[in-house]
């Protein structure tokens, strides 16, 4: 692990610099050059923590009943057939040349034959790999299409591995060719070029979406996979991969699985990324190549793989069966052991750890979700019993000195951004007020063009005046003029506020809007001492400029509501009780 100790006038550097590494474990810690911190301030030095991960659910397709009365799609198909032979193995037909007694279109076709003849009882779906079949010419398309109407013979579906990825009449020819042409169910496909490539395939305008399917490739097993599918990109305001961003467009019932009729291509040969994959998307069918030949982990797949109802999984196997001297005999062997797996998971479903579903209903946006499994996973966000400064007893502490590693100030800031977005605030310049501003503002503006294309300048102050140089107090973007939106993490008593709006006041900026990461929305002064608005209120009715709020309490419980977990609901109830006691009305 590393960590960076460094003076607070290279926050903004540390923020950009620890976002181009992408290195998790990285830790901060800033010291001031004059001042020391307060007792219990974690603003100023802190270390560890990790950031968590984005959830969106829809639901299941594999708990799905089959249509009576009406063509089934490709998945309520293949639900069907796994039901009737007990079995989610999918067998590949790879009819590899050096596994041919000669280089012909022929053996290649009888190879597959005699395999689909050794199979038949067991597979619940065929996978026949085109290229294999293309490269033998007019051959070899007229043998395939055979293959297939032999794989359809047996009553199990047939995913054709064609990975096609294009746009326009060239995908659509594609479409026509597998679907029409050699009849296959399903096929591979790759999603580089987004939506556009995958209608043709799946939008039932065009002609095929409503029984046909699809598997796109997520997080395939090859090395250098990594090149491109775990690049960080951002998603409601949090940072993700690549192969994670798919796996949310394809959630059943959204984006690009609108017609429920998608699955994912994750290797077997990590288990950590199924992982991740279903974090983020627990029902859509995966196909996870990698068991047999190539040593994917059988158990460990389907354990992070199959839906609690044990499903959503197929496990293709084809070099592990043809190349058995007894093929008939191992693909019962893979079958018995996918089922092993499978029972275990289903009996043991109850009593394993998962993480909480969020209702899709709850009224809390994505960036808000996001902020919140963030703060819960950096323990920034704690639920217990918990004595304020002020005295106060509370169900829940917050902490936003734990956001910081490279990770977490990146989703911290990209929740942020979506906030300032959402709420079409304006503004010229970011002020962030030393020390816990520097870093926030420079990371927020960064969000704001990076993820919204939104290009503003920043600004942050030094607690002391320099000399020197430039001089003066300010440090960034002129504010002289401008419009100024000012951020922090939280507003206890407005003290902070008050002293950032003489300092832009005395640069002649005007300060429009105020944007914290949560709004307590309680009441401040002691018991029996009451006041009534909340420091929030309070700044705002002073100063008379919006304060605006990434989550408030309001919307916390809401989170906490929506979880299925029984111990979020014990904390629901004391966040709603202390929020009867101690709550102002929404302003």
């Amino acid at each position: 692990p590393l960590a960076f100790l460094l003076p607070w006038s290279s926050l903004p550097l540390v923020w950009l610099f620890s976002r181009l590494l992408s290195i998790q474990p990285t830790s901060f810690l800033f010291f001031g050059s004059r001042e020391r911190a307060p007792a219990g301030d974690a603003s100023l030095g802190c270390r560890g923590g990790h950031a968590g991960d984005a959830c969106d659910l829809a639901t299941p397709v594999s708990a799905k009943t089959p249509r009576k009365g009406a063509e089934m799609n490709f998945f309520e198909a293949l639900k069907t057939r796994v039901d009737k032979i007990d079995s989610l193995l999918c067998v590949g037909l790879d009819p590899h040349v050096k596994e041919l007694p000669e280089n012909t279109a022929a053996a290649a076709e009888r190879f597959c034959l005699d395999l689909i003849d050794a199979t038949s009882e067991v597979a619940a779906c065929y996978k026949p790999n085109a290229a294999f079949f293309e490269v033998f010419g007019e051959q070899g398309a007229a043998s395939l299409k055979r293959v297939v109407a032999a794989c359809k013979a047996t009553g199990a579906p047939v995913l054709l591995d064609a990975k096609r990825g294009d746009i326009g009449t060239t995908s659509d020819a594609y479409a026509t060719a597998a679907f029409d042409e050699l009849g296959a169910d399903a096929i591979t496909l790759s999603p580089y070029m987004g939506w556009d490539s995958l209608a043709p395939f799946l939008d039932p305008a065009k002609g095929y979406g409503s029984t046909k399917g699809a598997f796109v490739l997520c997080k395939t097993s090859n090395p250098s996979s990594k090149d491109v599918q775990t690049l960080q990109v951002s998603s409601s305001g949090r940072l993700c991969c690549v192969f994670e961003k798919i796996a949310m467009m394809t959630v059943p019932g959204e984006a690009w699985n609108r017609h429920q009729n998608v699955g994912l291509v994750v290797g077997a040969t990590d288990v950590s990324a199924i992982e991740a994959v279903r974090r983020v998307n627990s029902d859509a069918w995966i196909l996870a190549p990698g068991v047999g030949a190539q040593g994917g982990d059988l158990e460990g797949c389907c354990n992070a793989a199959l839906t609690e109802d044990g499903y959503g999984l197929l496990l293709p196997v084809s070099r592990g069966i043809s190349k058995a001297p007894d093929p008939r005999s191992m693909a019962k062997e893979f079958r018995d052991a996918i089922n092993v797996a499978r029972k275990k998971k289903v009996q043991n479903g109850a009593s394993c750890p998962k993480r909480p579903k969020v209702s899709q209903t709850s009224g809390v946006e994505p960036h808000q979700r996001g902020f919140i499994e963030l703060a819960l996973d950096a323990q920034v966000l704690k639920f217990g019993d918990f004595t304020l400064k002020s005295g106060r007893k509370s169900p829940y502490f917050f902490n936003a000195g734990l956001f910081n590693t490279g990770k977490a100030q990146a989703q911290l800031c990209s929740a942020y951004a979506a906030c300032i977005a959402s709420c079409k605030l304006e503004f010229d310049v970011i002020f962030g007020p030393a020390y816990k501003g520097i870093p926030l503002a420079a990371g927020i503006a960064s969000a704001l063009y990076a993820e919204h294309g939104i290009d503003v300048g920043f600004a942050y102050n030094r607690k002391e005046a320099k000399d020197h140089g430039e001089g003066g107090t300010l440090v960034g973007a002129d504010v002289a003029g401008k419009r100024c939106l000012l951020v922090d993490d939280v507003i206890s008593a407005g003290t902070a506020i008050r002293e950032a709006k003489a300092i832009l006041d005395a640069a002649k900026a005007t300060l429009t809007c105020v944007v914290i990461a949560l709004d307590r929305q309680e009441k401040t002064g002691k018991d029996g001492e009451l006041s009534t608005m909340s420091a929030v209120q309070s700044v705002q009715t002073e100063f008379g400029v919006p304060v605006r709020s990434i989550i408030g309490l309001d919307g916390l419980l809401k989170y906490l509501e929506s979880q299925s977990a029984d111990s979020f609901a014990s904390h629901a109830e004391a966040v709603r009780k202390y929020r009867v006691q101690y709550g102002v009305e929404p302003h």
